[in-house]
């Protein structure tokens, strides 16, 4: 997609007569249609350097109620940021319900603020996997995405540059940047044109005017279009068509044998030995910077619990975390269900342990109809991708799916009613669960065939022995870690 040149304004004129305060309040007229519905809108504003990116954000939020829209603005990563992957600091920041976020830049600062990505292909291909990602998984979960981009010739980039110079705020609204985009002109705008082009499915809106008061005219007018047709049109999802899954006595699940079992003396032989070496594993990827991701996923009941305990019983508490998941709150359902586990993400040199994960969309969101059906099949490509994205910035993702059969989770279920000290494991919901057992089922064995990949393979595990589980998921963590330090 070329960017246009001088001869090219692409500013509505019809506009110049209409006052912006005019236009502000249409627009803040249907941010409060917004606030009453569970959809939500991201504007994002980019472009080059000195191009007039604060003005125009004024305008679009001079109108609106402070309390219902919020402004991120991202620059070069910080230290602390850069140790986590690299799409949590911007997913942190999607709207929620009902609400306006501005992004002053975006996840394509770090992707637009070099032009010598020729040089690495691949990575700049990575790079636009990780926005096309985002981008769809906000857009297919009712979020109104909006890109400027903000045009200026060479001549007019120089015009603004010499104007900002004698500004009394130069030194916070000028910086080195702006001379670096202005000496490399031709090759920032053949970049430019390039990532608008690789990333145009959701389109970009390109502001190009010799006066910022048509060019705000223009976002505004722009905004208040697209609002309006987002709040007046009905869902038009609908089912999606996925590949055929296996034949019933291909399923993983199916694939298990549910009757293994351990030794004692084997067990007690294998533990510590198992365990003082996952602890050391788990110190040196503290040492490497490197991060580990564990997800648990299971049958009630199947040793979820006692089976993490094991795995880090010689580990340093201070290099790991334990996210144990459930029912989303209010304010996390008022974002993308993946929101509330970028938060919980290892930084580099530590490692999270899910209990229970994002994989409950496809699990219990599922078979207790929280959440569309088109949704829930639309998260196994938005998981693989999301995972893909973990595991191309180095870091480890472990899954494990523990799993016992119905009668073995009704004597546990027994045994647990019946022992003071289990009771409080044992809930109405278990029991309710249990009534949906095969529906479960199902949902894991398409859950596996859907999402174990390249990337993330799942590690399906008899749970009928607790200890025969145990060592299997300890002897898998040590050789994939062992794997992963050593690539």
């Amino acid at each position: 997609m070329k960017l246009p040149t001088e001869d090219r304004y692409q500013i509505d004129k019809t506009l110049s007569d209409t006052k912006r305060s005019e236009l502000g309040e249409r627009f803040a007229e249907l941010h409060r249609e917004l606030q009453d519905t569970d959809k939500n809108m991201l504007v994002i504003i980019d472009g080059w350097e000195s191009s007039g990116k604060g003005f125009l954000l004024k305008d679009l939020t001079r109108e609106l109620d402070t309390r219902k829209y919020e402004v991120a603005v991202f620059e070069e990563s910080s230290a602390d940021d850069s140790g986590y992957p690299y799409l949590r600091r911007f997913m942190k920041y999607a709207p929620k319900n009902g609400q306006i976020m501005f992004f002053d830049r975006s996840f394509y600062y770090d992707l637009m603020s070099e032009y010598k990505w020729d040089e690495s292909r691949e990575e700049f291909e990575h790079y636009i996997d990780d926005i096309q990602f985002i981008e769809h998984a906000l857009r297919d979960d009712d979020t109104l995405i909006v890109k400027f981009f903000l045009h200026q010739s060479e001549d007019e980039m120089k015009d603004n540059i010499e104007e900002l110079e004698d500004d009394k705020y130069r030194h916070v609204r000028l910086s080195d940047r702006d001379y670096y985009q202005l000496k490399h002109y031709d090759k920032f705008k053949e970049h430019f044109e390039a990532i608008i082009a690789e990333t145009n499915d959701v389109p970009w809106r390109i502001l190009y005017a010799d006066g910022k008061k048509d060019q705000s005219r223009e976002a505004l007018q722009i905004c208040i279009d697209e609002l309006k047709d987002f709040l007046e049109e009905e869902s038009l999802h609908t089912e999606m068509k996925l590949e055929a899954l296996p034949s019933k006595e291909d399923l993983p699940l199916s694939k298990v044998d549910l009757t293994k079992t351990i030794d004692e003396d084997e067990y007690d032989e294998l533990l510590d030995e198992l365990q003082e070496r996952a602890g050391e594993l788990l110190y040196q990827t503290y040492i490497e910077g490197k991060s580990v991701i564990v997800a648990y996923e299971g049958t009630d009941a199947a040793g979820k619990g006692g089976n993490i305990r094991r795995l880090t019983r010689q580990m340093d508490p201070r290099g790991y975390d334990v996210a144990t998941v459930s029912a989303p709150d209010a304010t996390e359902r008022q974002h993308h269900y993946l929101w509330r586990f970028y938060r919980d993400f290892p930084s580099k040199g530590r490692m999270t342990i899910f209990d229970r994960s994002w994989y409950g969309r496809v699990l219990v969101e599922r078979i207790e109809e929280l959440t569309p059906k088109y949704r829930w099949q639309q998260a196994y490509e938005e998981i693989n991708q999301m995972e893909h994205n973990l595991v191309h910035q180095d870091i480890l993702v472990l899954k494990y799916l523990i799993i016992i059969d119905k009668d073995e989770q009704l004597e546990r279920f027994n045994d647990r009613q019946e022992d003071p000290q289990k009771q409080y494991k044992l809930t109405d919901e278990d029991w309710r669960n249990r009534e949906e057992f095969d529906d479960y089922v199902d949902a894991m064995n398409e859950m596996v065939v859907r999402t174990s990949t390249e990337d993330a393979p799942w590690l399906v595990v008899s749970g009928t022995d607790k200890k025969y589980a145990r060592i299997a998921v300890l002897q898998d963590f040590i050789k994939r870690v062992e794997e992963y330090l050593k690539d």
